[in-house]
């Protein structure tokens, strides 16, 4: 079998091209076509729990490099837009860093075409520093800092692609697994919203899916998302920084709006309950109810 030291493929409106190097020969296969760019809400860095369906906007652009040697460890290289859409905790070996656990719909990395080898892969570098090594916060900080679209690495696992055997030994009854709905981005859904603290009726308004939910809500002048002085003058604009923000997901949609990150659940802390999220970090992915904090 041969094995191909590096796999390079660019995503945007020009026709892609695959270029594969093996030791003494170089092919390169040009292909036909158009590819759809990623989608991104603007929003916070990385930790969107956005969840929709793949479709593309005309003018959003990134880039993948895949590089492989011989054995089992390879890096994957993305030029991403922010929010990334994924769901990031630390390391548990010890050796510092953040694990991908998750990739999220809505997110510039889901429209990546190796969007699922970034499950359990471990972020090495952020625009060209090392962060393979830092704490959980300071990864974050370098996410937060860096412009958009910018250059990320990864670390894949060995098992994207390690060689393994299979044995069949006996026909096992394939589980049946409720399925989520899903949403297509820009498709219009039901945002109702509940101010208990300002005495004010409820208010029903329409979001597009994979819009940012904090911006959706400011933008309708009779919802107060930062109320009080401090909140309106300490808010870090949308920076997934100082949590004041958080708004109480009461009803998620059957569940479409998945789980929140653990990121999420240490910014809000005893300000909110488990059904709290930061609005800046989230992508709307379908109906839902929200209480303002």
């Amino acid at each position: 079998m041969v094995k191909y030291s590096s796999i390079v493929i660019a995503a945007a409106w020009a026709q892609p091209t695959l270029s594969f190097v093996m030791p003494q020969k170089a092919i390169t296969h040009n292909t036909v076509g158009t590819s759809s760019p990623p989608i991104a809400a603007d929003s916070y860095a990385s930790l969107t729990t956005s969840r929709t369906t793949q479709t593309s906007r005309p003018h959003r652009t990134a880039s993948t490099s895949l590089s492989m040697s011989a054995t089992t460890e390879s890096t994957l290289s993305l030029t991403l837009e922010k929010p990334l859409g994924l769901i990031l905790e630390e390391s548990e070996d010890g050796s510092g860093g953040v694990i991908v656990t998750q990739v999220n719909e809505g997110g510039s990395a889901f429209e990546s075409p190796s969007a699922e080898q970034l499950i359990q892969s471990k972020i090495s570098t952020v625009m060209e520093q090392d962060v393979s090594s830092l704490s959980f916060d300071d990864v974050m900080d370098a996410i937060i800092n860096a412009p958009s679209p910018f250059d990320i690495e990864f670390a894949l696992p060995s098992t994207a692609v390690a060689e393994t055997e299979t044995t069949v030994e006996a026909e096992v009854e394939a589980e049946v697994v409720p399925t989520t709905p899903s949403y297509e981005v820009g498709a219009t859904v039901t945002i109702t919203v509940q101010q208990p603290e300002t005495n004010k009726p409820d208010i029903t308004l329409n979001g597009k899916v994979g819009d940012n939910l904090r911006k959706t809500l400011l933008a309708n002048k009779d919802i107060e998302l930062y109320r009080g002085l401090k909140k309106k003058l300490g808010n870090c604009g949308g920076g997934g920084q100082c949590g004041f923000c958080a708004v109480e997901l009461t009803d998620d949609g059957e569940g479409v709006w998945g789980d929140r990150s653990d990121y999420e659940a240490q910014r809000i802390g005893k300000n909110g309950n488990e059904k709290c999220r930061l609005a800046c970090m989230n992508n709307i992915v379908g109906p839902a109810t929200v209480r303002t904090l």
